[in-house]
Parts: structure tokens; C-alpha cells; sequence
């Protein structure tokens, strides 16, 4: 085991897409629906059209980086080589940091789906060894397991829509009496875009892996407009037939099991607590993608010392950060043990805005020769992002504005301590 070894190039096109199956169908496709109608009701795909096409710019832009820079970190690399290290850092901070809560909440949420009552703690706490140990044994094992949950969760939604459709077809469009529902406003709409937005998080997984794929100039802007258009497809066809056959007041009080009403509605009663455990499956799988996401991000860091040196160790066999992904198994283990993060984790979906922001902003310097996309679709991604904060609880942007904060803090007084060093030697 040493130190020196370079990430391995053994991610091709099927196992990109399949990563990035597995980052964005996670648990939020199974819950976001109630939230989101409460938000937008009858307007719910408006609000649906808005996140993908938030999502469509922000995943233009990562695709155009990647292929300039094909290297671990994604946003944070992309943010150092085009705007400079602060804004790199601000955004490896606030992923880092900000991701490790999340993947503790989504291991709870995992567990919650798939047992009750006091096994949930025990239960996510193997989920997070279990996918970090998968992760260690090399890339290639965390896209085959990445392939094989995004597969099955696929299939069980499939036969969600496949039960919506055919009870429309057996009986009929249902009249949805006392379904009148407020209008929303432009307010609602936006809200309900920014819910659904992270439901697609996860479409430029990927591009933290970017040292591991091959022919990354191609596979990576491919794979990520290939994962984006099949989830943005489903999306829009779940949301469809939510609306039509449960109604907006039906589904803004289906509280976390819209999909499984569904079901039930369409006749299908016995596909209910199977929805319940692919739900589970996917929040699994989508946390099997963002540890490894986290694990890239912090070893990106490392390498330039933003974060400490030992994270940027590399395995000599799997080709692993084994001291990044430990490191972040044990800060998720420990916040599942802490507490519930489910509700108090906001500041992560500021940090995902300011990531996405850091990224649209730097693919808008970039020459033309080096360009893909239109540089007014970087500039939607970049005002997309901001839009979508507004609508954020204003608790999540004072929890996301603390933990910038600290990271600023941190770094300012590790380059100051850095800067000391030579001159108290001499």
C-alpha cells in the first residue's frame, strides 16, 4: 500500500450512466411529489419543467468542464482552474461538508423505508458500511452495484406508471371532486421547481469521478446528458400520471407515499410494499454514488492542501482514495449515531446551489474553442441556481451561509499558518 498511485481510467460509457442513474433516482422520487403538489398543485409540471431545465444548463456546463479538465473533484477543480482558488474551495467545502450530512440523512432514510422503530440507527449504519466497503474494493464494483440498484428501482417505477395507466384505462379519468385547489403563484411554482431540482441532483455524479473514466473528453458529457434525459423522461411521465389519476389535493396529502397510492389506485394493492423497499434501495444507491462523489472531492482537495494531506492517499491495488472514503464513512457513521439529520440538513441544498453556481460561472470563461454549449445556457444555469435560493426556507440559507462561513474561516487560518511556516524555520 502506498501513497503514490494514480487513480485508474476504467469507467466506461455504461458504467457512467449507470452511476448516474443510481445518484439521482434515490429516495426523492418516491417523496418529493406530496411537497412539490403541496407547493405548485395543479401546476406541478410547470414547476417540473423549470428544475429540468435548471438542471439541463447546470449538467451542459459540467459536461463542457469535464471534458477540458477529466479530473477528480468536479465543481471545486472546475471553480480553482477557471475562477481561482477561493471560489474552488468554496464550493469543495460546501459539497464536502454539506454531502457527508446528506448521506448520513439519506442512510436513515433508507433504513426508515426498509424497517421500523429502533432498528432504523443500526440498520443505516450498515448501509454506510456496506457501500463504503464496495466502494474500496474499486471502481468498477461501484458501478456494477450502481447498475444493478438503478435497474431494479427502474423496473419497480416502471410498474408504478404501468398500474397509474392501467387503472385510467379500466375506469376511466376520475372526476377528483373538491379537488379545487388554491393557485399557487409564481412563488409556488418556483418552490415546487426547487424541490423537484433535487430530485435530479446527482445528474453530474460523474463528474467527480472524472480521473476514472475513459476517454472522459466523450464519455463524460455523453453519460451525463444520457442518465439526465431518461430520469427528466420519467419524471415527467410519473408526474403526469400522479396528476391525472390521484388529483393535486390528493397528492399534496399523500404524505410520503404518492407512488404507492398509485398503485393502489390503478388496482395494484400488492405493489405497494415493494415500492417501499425499492424506495429504500434507491436512497441506498444513491448514497453508494455520493460517498464515492465525496470521497473524489476530498481527495481533489488534498492534492492541493486544501484539505489535510493524508486524504490524497491512493491504493496501490484498488486504485482507491481508501483514506478519503474511510474518512468520510466514519463522519457519516458518527452523524447517523448523533442524531436525525432528515430535517435539519437545509444548508445542504444551499451548498448544492453554490456548487452548480461555481460551475455554470466558470464554464462562462471559457474560450469558444473549448466551448459546447451556448455560453446564455451557462448564464440560465448560473441564474437558475440563484433563483432557485430565493426560494429556499430561510433556515437553509443561514445554515448553508455558517457553514461557507467555517470553511472560510478554516481555510483563512490554514493559509496563514501556512504562509508562517518558512519564516519561523528561518
Amino acid at each position: 500500500m502506498t501513497d503514490s498511485p494514480a487513480l485508474a481510467r476504467r469507467l466506461g460509457l455504461r458504467d457512467a450512466v449507470a452511476i448516474g442513474l443510481a445518484s439521482m433516482i434515490g429516495a426523492g422520487v418516491f417523496s418529493v411529489w406530496n411537497p412539490a403538489a403541496q407547493a405548485a398543485g395543479a401546476w406541478l409540471l410547470a414547476g417540473l419543467g423549470i428544475a429540468a431545465f435548471v438542471a439541463f444548463a447546470n449538467a451542459s456546463s459540467t459536461g463542457q468542464l469535464a471534458a477540458r479538465y477529466p479530473e477528480s473533484g468536479g465543481a471545486y477543480r472546475y471553480g480553482r482552474e477557471r475562477l481561482g482558488e477561493w471560489p474552488g474551495f468554496l464550493a469543495g467545502w460546501g459539497f464536502v461538508v454539506g454531502k457527508t450530512a446528506s448521506c448520513a440523512a439519506m442512510a436513515l432514510t433508507a433504513a426508515d423505508y426498509l424497517v421500523d422503530g429502533p432498528w432504523e440507527k443500526p440498520i443505516a449504519v450498515t448501509a454506510v458500511i456496506v457501500v463504503s466497503g464496495v466502494n474500496l474494493l474499486g471502481i468498477t464494483r461501484t458501478a456494477k452495484a450502481a447498475a444493478i440498484i438503478a435497474a431494479g428501482v427502474l423496473a419497480v417505477l416502471l410498474l408504478v406508471l404501468a398500474a397509474g395507466a392501467a387503472g385510467l384505462l379500466s375506469s376511466g379519468l376520475p372526476p377528483h371532486r373538491g379537488d379545487a385547489m388554491p393557485s399557487p403563484g409564481w412563488y409556488g411554482v418556483l418552490q415546487s421547481a426547487g424541490l423537484l431540482f433535487f430530485a435530479f441532483a446527482g445528474y453530474a455524479r460523474v463528474a467527480t469521478l472524472g480521473e476514472e473514466v475513459r476517454d472522459p473528453s466523450r464519455t463524460i458529457p455523453r453519460a451525463i446528458a444520457i442518465s439526465l434525459g431518461v430520469v427528466v423522461a420519467l419524471y415527467a411521465a410519473l408526474a403526469a400520471v400522479l396528476l391525472v389519476a390521484l388529483g393535486p389535493a390528493h397528492l399534496a396529502t399523500s404524505d410520503d407515499a404518492p407512488l404507492a397510492d398509485l398503485a393502489v389506485a390503478g388496482g395494484w394493492a400488492w405493489l405497494g410494499p415493494i415500492v417501499r423497499v425499492a424506495a429504500g434501495v434507491a436512497a441506498c444507491g444513491a448514497l453508494l454514488a455520493l460517498v464515492a462523489g465525496v470521497g473524489r472531492t476530498s481527495l481533489a482537495m488534498a492534492r492541493d492542501r486544501e484539505l489535510p494531506a493524508p486524504l490524497a492517499a491512493v491504493h496501490a491495488r484498488t486504485h482507491v482514495p481508501w483514506v478519503a472514503e474511510l474518512v468520510v464513512a466514519v463522519a457519516i457513521v458518527l452523524l447517523v449515531l448523533i442524531g436525525d439529520l432528515r430535517g435539519a440538513i437545509g444548508f445542504s441544498s444551499f451548498g448544492v446551489l453554490a456548487y452548480y453556481l461555481v460551475a455554470n460561472a466558470a464554464a462562462l470563461t471559457q474560450p469558444r474553442g473549448e466551448r459546447r454549449v451556448p455560453r446564455w445556457l451557462s448564464a440560465a444555469g448560473a441564474i437558475g441556481c440563484l433563483v432557485l435560493v430565493a426560494t429556499l426556507p430561510v433556515e437553509a440559507v443561514l445554515g448553508g451561509l455558517a457553514v461557507f462561513a467555517v470553511g472560510a474561516g478554516y481555510r483563512l487560518v490554514r493559509t496563514r499558518f501556512a504562509r508562517g511556516r518558512p519564516a519561523d524555520r528561518g
